[in-house]
């Protein structure tokens, strides 16, 4: 789906306490990924959540990063797991090797593997673009924000954890 044709959303109010929300961003690209952010910080606000940032090096880093806050965020059996959810933010520019496409496919299948074997709630923002441009594009706050629509993702998977009692 293009950022043109992505559906504009209401942000997901989610029952219970307030979500609390673990955004893992790899600021390679810090005027991209603040982009998305700022994205991610306006509907986790607007969902009357809370919100950690932590920093990774680069994409390649999400998984492993995601994968050790899934481990921290297992609380004791008395205790609730530290977050609700996760949003992972990014940005990855073809460049003139294969690096790129090497890049792209490992992080992606890193959190789609964590995704279907865990079960956490995760929003996915992680742009694989041609140019520049495209990640400007997607990362302004004009209603086509990448990282708005990670962090509704996120929002939404936390809602159906609750609604099936898995949170």
């Amino acid at each position: 789906m293009s950022t043109i044709d992505g559906p504009k959303r209401d942000t997901v109010q989610v029952p219970g306490p307030p979500v609390r929300i673990l955004l893992i961003q790899a600021p390679y690209y810090d005027e991209i990924v603040g982009g998305m952010r700022q994205g991610v910080e306006r509907v986790v606000a607007e969902a009357g959540g809370l919100l950690e940032i932590v920093d990774v090096a680069g994409a390649f880093e999400l998984p492993a990063a995601l994968r050790m806050a899934l481990d921290a965020s297992d609380g004791a059996d008395d205790e609730e797991p530290r977050w609700d959810g996760f949003v992972l933010l990014g940005c990855v520019v073809r460049g003139e090797t294969d690096h790129y496409d090497h890049i792209c496919r490992e992080a992606c299948s890193g959190v789609m593997n964590i995704s279907t074997d865990s079960g956490a709630a995760i929003g996915f923002g992680l742009l694989t673009v041609h140019t520049i441009q495209q990640a400007i594009e997607r990362s302004r706050q004009d209603g086509h924000n990448k990282g708005a629509e990670a962090a509704q993702a996120a929002l939404m998977q936390v809602a159906l954890r609750r609604r099936w009692g898995l949170a």
